[in-house]
């Protein structure tokens, strides 16, 4: 039976256990020129030395205009290549895999100072009301991921993962809330992401998988949910993606009945469905940072993967202990075997 130190397999990603550190924006390119820092370095890095088998390097986005911040990280020139290079070879060096989240923020770029989108609908009274991209230009922003996967290719990750979640730019073309053109990307809601899939694995060596991030379900008035979900997951995964991380909401202020809980695992529902229905691998996520539960969500075949995000901003180590509380024998740093 495979349990949370179970090592795991898809194409020619090999894991040592099943614990993920999922992508999780840091804001620390102090430059403003997306190349990663310092920070950057230390932060993946200490969780490599800590254990976990996979760790997803925040969200990198494919052009200046779409990032959250001007502090985050970007892959729109090959200048920003060898700091993630660095990066890589070091956590390689303490035995974990290395993904990278390739993303566009759309209308929710805060910093951008005419943030692009499918429709020019705000995310609320207080943001930015964003310009419509020419059908034109979305063809162009297809050629900015294939780029930027190309970089991250050159970079020697092991994993792509394409952010189709929380309300960023793939999210908005697939929901209806927020995409209501009449041209082909406004007829078609999942072609840009389609598009985007099908040009990263152009560049993408056959045996690397290519990872999607979505949010399964919406919490704003009139969302899509999980039905939905699956139907545009079914078209995204033959358009080539190889394994789901499933989130869910981010398309703009959460509605009182919409509402999601706060309880621990909320997500895995979402997760097992996203799994089964489409059979396909998942990777789960959403306070899942107790040992016990965590290897509950593997054991239960819920998901293939468990990424520990909050968890593992407080503990670098958190896989570590994970280890010793599930009385598991793992490799341990010579310099901290006294520690366990």
């Amino acid at each position: 039976m495979n349990h949370l130190f179970s090592p795991y397999q898809i194409k020619g990603l090999e894991l040592k256990n099943r614990v993920v550190m999922p992508p999780m924006c840091q804001y620390s390119v102090e430059n403003k020129d997306g190349i990663a820092a310092d920070w950057h370095y230390l932060h993946y890095v200490s969780r490599a030395i800590g254990g976990a088998g996979f760790i997803i390097i925040e969200m990198t986005d494919v052009e200046p205009d779409g990032r959250i911040s001007d502090y985050d990280l970007g892959l729109w020139s090959d200048e920003q290549i060898p700091a993630l290079a660095r990066i890589v070879e070091a956590c390689h060096k303490y035995g974990a895999k290395v993904g990278i989240q390739i993303a566009h923020a759309g209308r929710k770029a805060e910093d951008a100072a005419e943030p692009v989108a499918p429709s020019a609908i705000p995310f609320d009274t207080d943001w930015k009301t964003p310009r419509a991209l020419t059908t034109s230009e979305v063809k162009d922003m297809v050629e900015k991921f294939r780029q930027a996967v190309k970089r991250a290719v050159k970079a020697g990750f092991d994993a792509i993962e394409i952010h189709g979640a929380h309300g960023y730019l793939i999210h908005q073309f697939h929901s209806p809330l927020t995409n209501q053109r009449d041209d082909e990307y406004g007829k078609d809601l999942t072609k840009f992401g389609r598009e985007i899939i099908e040009a990263a694995k152009a560049e993408m060596p056959d045996d690397m998988p290519l990872m999607m991030r979505i949010s399964a379900k919406e919490y704003v008035e009139g969302g899509y949910g999980i039905n939905e979900s699956i139907q545009f997951a079914k078209q995204f995964k033959e358009a080539g993606v190889d394994m789901f991380h499933i989130s869910s909401g981010g398309e703009g202020p959460i509605s009182t009945s919409a509402k999601p809980g706060t309880h621990a695992a909320y997500q895995v529902p979402l997760a097992r469905e996203i799994k089964a229905s489409l059979d396909i691998p998942v990777i789960a996520v959403g306070r899942l940072e107790d040992p016990i539960l965590a290897n509950a969500v593997i054991g239960n075949e819920d998901a293939d993967l468990v990424a520990i995000g909050r968890g593992m901003l407080r503990n670098p180590y958190w896989t570590l202990e994970a280890a010793a509380a599930l009385k598991q024998e793992i490799p341990v740093p010579k310099q901290y075997t006294t520690g366990f």
